[in-house]
């Protein structure tokens, strides 16, 4: 059985000792750390992979939503406050759930069953994306069919009616459109920008902004940086 790796943050030490007793009943959950605050809960996500979130809105200094904003990596979250009034900035943030202080463990299990319901469908596009599709495409270059290893693929761009397919030492140029193309891919690349798709074997770094494929900067699309972030983490 996976476990799920949380993190619970929360300026109230009552608040938190409640929200670690509701997941200490979960056997698919390990808590990693309960956090004061936003600070603390920084140094941890830079040390250690996080699944999820519970995250406290009005605290001293930064805000959750505020601070949740800022992550470049976003695990998912679930925000808990006491002021019912939050609940718009909470789901504005694609939060699983939001939750209302006293939290009571039969709402509780509810938004934990949101969270699980979304990570097995995550995981199973995952699992069963281009199972079926080989490991290369034949293109059509100089009235030749040339062989393609999805391997040697850096990542692909798109130019109108055309798509540009880098290499490391090559670039082919043909006649198709992103979205056709995208389709005959396999599960080792994920579409960052209209115009982009990229080999995630090969990212060597990413910010919120852009990818990087060792010194080649490519840019990310607003309405990809969540998707991203998301698909990054598995």
């Amino acid at each position: 059985m996976k476990k799920y790796k949380c993190l619970i943050i929360d300026d109230e030490e009552l608040a938190r000792e409640l929200v670690e007793t509701h997941l200490k009943q979960l056997d698919n959950f390990e808590i990693l750390a309960t956090c004061a605050s936003a600070i603390e809960a920084s140094a941890v996500l830079q040390k250690q992979h996080v699944d999820l979130i519970f995250l406290d809105i009005e605290m001293p200094v930064l805000k959750g939503t505020d601070f949740y904003k800022n992550l470049v990596h976003k695990p998912k979250v679930i925000f808990t406050t006491a002021h019912r009034n939050y609940a718009l900035d909470g789901f504005e943030l694609d939060a699983v759930d939001y939750l209302l202080k006293p939290i009571v463990f039969s709402r509780f299990f509810n938004a934990i069953e949101k969270f699980l319901s979304t990570q097995q469908s995550h995981e199973h596009e995952n699992k069963n994306r281009g199972n079926d599709k080989k490991n290369y495409l034949f293109i059509r270059e100089n009235r030749k069919q040339v062989k393609v290893l999805f391997e040697d693929i850096l990542y692909i761009q798109s130019l109108k009616d055309y798509v540009e397919i880098h290499l490391k030492n090559k670039t082919h140029v043909i006649k198709y459109t992103l979205r056709a193309f995208e389709k005959q891919l396999t599960k080792d690349f994920i579409r960052i920008h209209r115009s982009y798709i990229v080999n995630i074997n090969k990212i060597t770094a990413y910010t919120k902004h852009d990818i990087e494929i060792g010194n080649i900067e490519v840019p990310i699309g607003d309405n990809f940086k969540n998707n991203i972030a998301n698909y990054l983490s598995y």
